[in-house]
């Protein structure tokens, strides 16, 4: 054990069976006991006790998972003096009171119990009203113990200053207009279910290590965004409780469903929140819930999504589950293309807009499927889009386009060249009906013509897209694709969605027009539409390409 109260006596309950706790939980356990056999670590027990001893000033006690996590990431020292895990990650259920824990932990780090003056704290969430959640919290004591805190404190609806010690607290959104700079302490990074990007984290994280004991709190339940954010700490979190990679000072305390059944079972629901044996009438809040989750799971997500913490692996109309479009980052057989035929698909919505176009090769019972994606820069929606488009265009998966639109001399040149790479015979493209028309100089300067005589342009139609559907839906689930590492693809694909018609007949349409682009996983929705032209080509090894040499614009 570790000789502290706080932290063994969580463990303890943990280890107890009294309530159903996570493997996450227990492998936690393990981990915190196996660092404090093999390190030299130091728990300043005197600054914990006056730490807690603040608790007095607020509405709520600390409930033993939030004592735990605070000795540990506040009080746990390594032999250099510097702090074992400065960095924690909270991944708990809805209504656990991860709020009130920031703002318990960011007020005591305000004081002198800290030690170190100047010591400045931001919270940083993606919206204002969520921002402000724990910075409110600590303004409540604030004005609940005036006469107390007026020797110690100065405070506004905007920032609370520590006259001690001259540290500030202040939130901040991504629409705040100074952030660089700043030299913090200690950042904040709330609900980060919401950050479809690294922006607003790279931000908050660089202006680090200019005070001593910088520490970060990253505080969530689980949300709708994939790829993002959430999703790599949750893989990183795992990773380091599996001992599969170092942990580099950072505190993984996650608490989830170990299964998506076990939200049937109401004392598995202690699992997500840990908080839940101490709060009964969450638990008469979360019973109401149920049953509506019970009659429509696809209309109440929310429930096992925040809830639980196990997000429903396809989200009501979604293409595929998150984990089967993350099946498609496998590498690239290219030395298996090298005069292989391929088909290609193009998509767009508008030329000002975006573009997408790839191209399709049939290996074995593989899909392997390479795209790039244009961007107009003059496109009215990119001021909504949260996606990373620039580190994307860093990578060279985006191109942005500086002119009034698209030309589309851009993808067909590109097309040729990729194929013209491999060698790779370009038998077929597809094409939705209604964008042909604008394509169909460039794409005869390629040698494809829709023409009846010379016919290898395919126009698709909404009736072949119902044909190729569920084609395409197995091969998702049997992780058939291949795409490389490409975040764009798996984005795009994470914004479609299937549309009934009341015939009965599906078709993949877009979650939200302006904000979630799905062009280039439509461009391979158009490939798809015309690949069984393949099949007769599978054991084909050369092929006279259909281009050939370098093509320019």
């Amino acid at each position: 054990m570790t000789g502290c109260k706080e932290i063994d006596d969580y463990i303890g309950i943990v280890r107890s069976g009294e309530y159903e706790v996570c493997k996450d939980q227990l492998k936690l356990c393990d981990f915190v006991e196996r660092i404090f056999a093999t390190e030299t670590l130091t728990i300043d027990t005197d600054q914990l006790a006056e730490y807690l001893s603040y608790e007095k000033y607020f509405p709520f006690a600390l409930f033993p998972w939030e004592k735990f996590v605070f000795a540990l990431h506040n009080c746990t020292y390594r032999a250099d003096g510097q702090l074992r895990f400065p960095i924690v990650f909270v991944y708990v259920g809805r209504g656990a009171g991860k709020n009130g824990y920031l703002g318990f932990e960011d007020f005591c780090l305000l004081t002198k119990t800290n030690g170190v003056p100047e010591y400045d704290i931001d919270i940083f969430a993606t919206s204002e009203d969520q921002a402000k959640q724990s910075f409110t919290d600590v303004w409540n004591v604030l004005e609940a113990n005036k006469q107390k805190m007026r020797k110690h404190f100065r405070w506004t609806k905007e920032l609370i200053t520590c006259t001690d010690t001259g540290s500030k607290f202040q939130f901040r959104t991504s629409n705040s207009k100074t952030k660089d700079g700043a030299r913090p302490g200690k950042i904040d990074l709330d609900e980060i279910h919401a950050y479809e990007n690294y922006r607003l984290i790279t931000v908050a994280t660089t202006g680090l290590g200019k005070k001593r004991f910088p520490r970060q709190t990253w505080t969530t339940t689980d949300g709708d965004v994939r790829g993002g954010p959430l999703d790599d700490k949750i893989e990183q979190g795992e990773a380091i409780l599996n001992g599969d990679e170092p942990d580099n000072g950072m505190l993984v305390f996650i608490c989830r469903l170990d299964d998506d059944e076990e939200v049937y079972n109401e004392r598995m629901w202690y699992k997500a929140n840990p908080s839940l044996r101490y709060l009964p009438t969450l638990l008469e809040q979360m019973r109401v819930e149920f049953a509506e989750y019970k009659r429509n799971p696809a209309s109440n997500t929310a429930f096992i999504t925040k809830r639980m913490n196990r997000p429903p692996k396809i989200r009501e109309n979604g293409v595929a589950a998150w984990e089967d479009i993350l099946a498609t980052n496998q590498e690239i057989p290219e030395t298996n293309l090298i005069g292989r035929p391929c088909v290609i698909g193009i998509d767009y919505m508008k030329t000002t807009d975006f573009l997408g176009a790839g191209l399709l090769w049939r290996v074995g019972d593989r899909d392997v499927w390479i795209s790039h994606t244009w961007i107009c820069n003059q496109c009215a929606d990119l001021k909504r889009i949260k996606a990373p488009l620039r580190e994307w265009e860093a990578r060279g998966l985006v191109t942005f386009v500086d002119a009034v639109e698209i030309p589309p001399e851009l993808p067909c040149v590109w097309l040729a060249n990729e194929a013209a790479k491999r060698n790779a015979p370009m038998l077929l493209a597809g094409i939705d009906d209604y964008r042909f028309a604008l394509m169909k100089n460039a794409l005869e300067e390629i040698n494809f013509y829709a023409d009846k005589d010379r016919r290898n342009v395919l126009l698709i139609r909404p009736r072949d897209e119902m044909r190729r559907i569920p084609l395409i839906t197995s091969g998702f689930v049997g992780h058939r694709f291949i795409w490389g590492d490409s975040p764009v693809m798996r984005w795009m694909t994470n914004n479609s969605k299937t549309v009934t018609a009341p015939s009965g007949n599906i078709t993949y349409g877009k979650i939200e027009p302006k904000s979630r682009k799905t062009d280039t996983f439509k461009a391979f929705v158009a490939a798809e539409c015309v690949s069984d032209v393949l099949d007769a080509y599978a054991n084909t090894k050369t092929a006279e390409p259909v281009v050939s040499g370098v093509w320019t614009y």
